[in-house]
């Protein structure tokens, strides 16, 4: 699917800002394997979906993108540690991630999980040491830690984990892995972005939930493109998640009962905009990421 006009404006207008910040820290330093590890991961393509939201989450509350920069960086940090080690043989054991051979069959699984390490270190990093004020600051650390660990994504990956070794379970288990595993870090990608372009707390609250609906409906519409996309499609496996006995939407519900689910989602996150003046970039991103193609 081409991109709206208005994703496709807030792309052009946004990627050359993350793209120039994101892989300069790893180009000197005395681990040059390891930096080439950390920046193959990081320039393998993709719509930076989670510093994006979280730079538009900062205009959005009359915040600028430079304020929520260190914000935007360290959560593709934790993002591309995330698809590094879900890679890994002992995970989802991939060989393909965005059309190119995935890290540890490049660099080995040794330099991989390190990757991986030194991202998730380097995300609490640029943020620990950015110029902001101490209060927002301290806000924005305490919510990526929380999207990014057992409480939030790390926890998720562990109960998806598990649930390939059960005979059955029901959908609100299969959406509390979704909520986890996905929605947490959206949603604190939203919200990080408010708290450093100073939301009030009616527009904070909103913005949270806003990013909870659209974690769900991206993860279920993840669960459909893996049912019916092809490899070539998705520049990845597809239909792993049957192949390894996971329980999705579609294995539920039925392709069409996981379509209404991801239609609900969408509109419950395009009815927590409502109250926000600057909502139009927001509601563009939340309706393309449920019919995106990969």
């Amino acid at each position: 699917m081409e991109a709206p006009a208005q994703v496709q404006a807030d792309l052009d207008r946004l990627m050359p800002l993350l793209d120039t910040g994101l892989t300069a820290p790893f180009r000197q330093g005395d681990a040059v394997r390891l930096g080439e590890a950390m920046r193959y991961s990081l320039e393998a393509g993709g719509k930076r979906v989670r510093p994006v939201l979280c730079l538009l989450a900062c205009e959005a509350v009359g915040g600028t993108p430079a304020e929520a920069l260190p914000g935007a960086l360290a959560l593709e940090y934790v993002h591309t540690y995330s698809l590094i080690h879900d890679d890994l043989p002992a995970m989802d054991d991939d060989d393909l991630r965005r059309g190119r051979p995935t890290n540890h069959k490049v660099f080995g699984e040794g330099h991989a999980i390190l990757a991986g390490d030194a991202l998730l270190t380097e995300a609490f990093g640029v943020l620990a040491g950015a110029a902001l004020d101490p209060v927002k600051r301290a806000e924005a650390l305490a919510l990526l830690a929380e999207g990014a660990g057992w409480r939030g994504m790390a926890g998720g990956q562990a109960l998806d984990l598990e649930g390939e070794k059960l005979a059955t379970y029901d959908l609100d288990h299969l959406r509390l892995i979704h909520r986890l595993k996905t929605g947490a870090l959206l949603r604190a990608s939203v919200e990080i972005g408010a708290v450093l372009g100073g939301a009030a707390p009616e527009a904070r609250s909103a913005l949270r939930a806003y990013g909870e609906a659209i974690g769900l409906a991206f993860q279920i519409q993840d669960d459909i493109l893996d049912a019916t996309a092809t490899e070539a499609e998705l520049g990845k496996r597809a239909g792993k998640d049957a192949g390894r006995g996971k329980i999705t939407y579609p294995s539920l519900l039925g392709l069409d009962g996981a379509r209404q689910a991801l239609e609900e989602a969408t509109e419950t996150a395009l009815c927590h905009l409502a109250s926000l003046p600057n909502r139009n970039s927001l509601a563009a991103w939340a309706r393309y990421l449920a019919l995106r193609a990969k």
